[in-house]
């Protein structure tokens, strides 16, 4: 499996992860995080990104005040700089999205390992199911998401799976 918290694999991936790779390495955007073990999740890594996908990068802050400070110091000056605090099944969390070299991204930070986080953790089993079902089935996932369709939920009507789309799909860990 590839090892998704060194951005390395993007170099020698499909054409868009490689533009992503230079994007992340030119902006020095994981340097800049490296305190809170920052791992890129959601579409790009796994190759089902259509144009509307953002780049998503999971944290986890001891202090939610020290990351959100982090945040601010690092990427307020970018375009469409937003922040937000939220509680998500019980754990603070922060998300920040702004525009960076006709990205958009989203930071989402938690005080939970990114490997134990839902996002890295559907990503990974998406990337499981992807590599066992073939192309046919990747095209299917993205068919429906050029149709507006999320992620998780793509991959539950085409699973037929039953129920909350996002806890469904954790049933395959």
């Amino acid at each position: 499996m590839i090892d998704f918290s060194d951005i390395g694999y993007l170099a020698t991936g499909n054409q868009r992860q490689k533009r992503v790779y230079k994007v992340l390495v030119d902006g020095d955007i994981m340097r800049r995080l490296a305190s809170f073990d920052p791992i890129l999740i959601g579409t790009f890594p796994i190759g089902i990104d259509v144009a509307s996908s953002d780049l998503d990068i999971g944290c986890c802050f001891e202090s939610q005040t020290g990351f959100i400070a982090k945040l601010e110091s690092e990427f307020s000056n970018e375009q469409a700089f937003m922040l937000r605090k939220a509680n998500l099944h019980g754990l603070e969390t922060v998300v920040c999205n702004f525009i960076f070299s006709g990205y958009e991204f989203e930071i989402f930070g938690q005080p939970l390992p990114v490997r134990s986080q839902m996002g890295y953790r559907h990503m990974v089993i998406e990337y499981k199911i992807l590599e066992e079902k073939g192309e046919t089935f990747r095209s299917e996932i993205i068919r429906l998401k050029l149709a507006g369709m999320k992620t998780e939920p793509a991959f539950a009507q085409v699973l037929q799976l039953e129920g909350d789309p996002y806890l469904a799909l954790l049933e395959f860990e």
